[in-house]
């Protein structure tokens, strides 16, 4: 039996295991996708000992995907983000497949990369969102709670730094959440003002577990264009599966799993 997993702290919340064992079990493959809660002190010792017991992939999640680089070699453009998701034991190698996800989420919305882009957050989801926009052409400008986080991403790059202070003063055209604010446990939280969300053409929420947070509700209010961030969980996911076993799953297996687990159907 082949061995995958998704490590995290913590990782309750993950949906992974219902699109990989429901696309393994449509292909009958014989393979296992797991929850792997690590804490922050034994990322090490997770990944060395997952690889000695013979897993072929694991996924990578909040807090890991910045850390994760002290221990594999970073491949294609988790190099250039400095960000890993997704790493292939055998060689001990990372890849970002967050950065597809996002780039194919906006594609299939039609969105223009030559937009103004606001990305919220400074963390792994965040810097695969800017860098891949940034490379596409857009205008993309990074907010951060934590301003010298924040600061250091967006010159890095290459793109512009706004305080959350001067928000409301700006127009953006796309605005992409990549904080865990709207989460279970944090439903309650909106990412930037109402203000700014009415300014805005589309609103891409990453937060996929609840389906609509009350970020994507204030958009549906305001009759802005909404990503949904299970969009985003989907292709991550697909691109990661094409990395561990060389050949892409049927996407609407998965996109059927994911969406019965959240028990959302969208319009």
């Amino acid at each position: 039996m082949k061995l995958f997993g998704v490590i995290g702290y913590p990782i309750k919340h993950s949906l992974s295991p219902d699109m990989f064992n429901a696309v393994f079990k449509h292909l009958k493959l014989d393979a296992i996708y797991l929850k792997l809660e690590v804490k922050p002190e034994n990322l090490r010792e997770a990944l060395l000992g997952a690889k000695a017991l013979g897993f072929v992939g694991l996924n990578v999640t909040i807090p890991f995907k910045e850390k994760v680089l002290q221990f594999v070699k970073a491949k294609g453009v988790a190099e250039k983000i400095k960000a890993v998701n997704t790493v292939k034991l055998e060689s001990m190698e990372g890849y970002n497949t967050d950065a597809y996800g996002v780039v194919k989420s906006l594609e299939e919305h039609n969105v223009d990369f030559s937009s103004r882009f606001l990305v919220i957050g400074a963390g792994g989801a965040a810097r695969a969102a800017v860098f891949s926009l940034v490379e596409r052409g857009g205008e993309v400008y990074v907010t951060n709670r934590t301003e010298e986080r924040g600061r250091k991403l967006a010159k890095e790059a290459g793109c512009y730094f706004v305080k959350t202070g001067e928000l409301e003063r700006m127009k953006f055209d796309v605005l992409i959440n990549a904080t865990p604010l709207g989460m279970v446990g944090m439903e309650k939280a909106l990412p930037v003002k109402e203000d700014v969300i009415k300014k805005a053409s589309v609103v891409f929420d990453m937060v996929y577990n609840p389906a609509e947070t009350l970020f994507v509700k204030k958009a549906k209010e305001l009759e802005k264009e909404v990503i949904y961030g299970y969009e985003m969980l989907l292709y991550q996911a697909y691109e990661a599966f094409k990395i561990w076993n060389g050949f892409y799953p049927p996407l609407e297996v998965m996109k059927e799993a994911l969406l019965k687990k959240l028990g959302f159907y969208p319009e």
